[in-house]
């Protein structure tokens, strides 16, 4: 299944983020620099401005933090010499985090509130995304290709941006709206991989024997 953001969508942002990257690798910086830099971001945001009940301007701070996860892949592939493969595992470290990050301040805020309900369904977010994580990474380390599913973090990150925003036009639901419609769409991504990774590995079973 496609996911949410189309490939074009994503081709048209790397036109924006191409020269910022360019712009930062003349001054010095590193593409490992920009992750960890992001992910303190990401964090600051989140806890500092969710635990007040900020959305709005948490979601602008964490949005525009989130950024950073175009800025350091696109900075590593136009940076010249060697990439080693420690930048890709701090990447998916620093995103994890972050994610932990986001939804573990949604559980607090929620929770606090008395709407343990909403609080749940974040949670469910929270475990969805690492599991969603989890399933491409094993599968790759396996040998499977597992770039599938409806949901995957640009897409989280965009939805809690706009349940954050919503706020900003009295739409004080927008948020739970936006948890439940990620916790099933994760879910469902989750199941995506699994299948889409079972159906590889029984290909390879039937393919005759060399």
């Amino acid at each position: 299944m496609a996911k949410i953001l189309s490939v074009s969508a994503r081709a048209g942002m790397a036109h924006l983020i191409e020269p910022v990257s360019r712009a930062l690798l003349r001054l010095g910086v590193t593409p490992n620099a920009v992750t960890v830099a992001g992910t303190i971001g990401v964090v600051f945001g989140s806890v500092f401005f969710g635990t007040r009940g900020h959305f709005i301007i948490g979601g602008i701070v964490v949005t525009l933090f989130c950024f950073t996860d175009l800025i350091d892949g696109t900075m590593a592939r136009l940076r010249e010499g060697p990439n080693g493969r420690f930048g890709a595992l701090l990447d998916s470290s620093m995103d994890r985090i972050a994610d932990a990050a986001i939804f573990g301040v949604l559980v607090y805020w929620f929770g606090k509130e008395g709407d343990w309900l909403t609080a749940t369904v974040a949670l469910v977010c929270l475990v969805a995304s690492m599991i969603v994580s989890y399933v491409k990474a094993r599968a790759e380390g396996l040998g499977f290709e597992c770039n599938v599913g409806i949901v995957e973090r640009p897409e989280r990150l965009i939805g809690i941006g706009i349940g954050a925003l919503s706020t900003a036009f009295g739409v004080m639901w927008g948020m739970q709206v936006v948890l439940w419609t990620l916790a099933i769409l994760s879910i469902v991504t989750a199941g995506q991989r699994m299948r889409h990774v079972y159906r590889l590995d029984q290909a390879a079973l039937r393919e005759p024997v060399a």
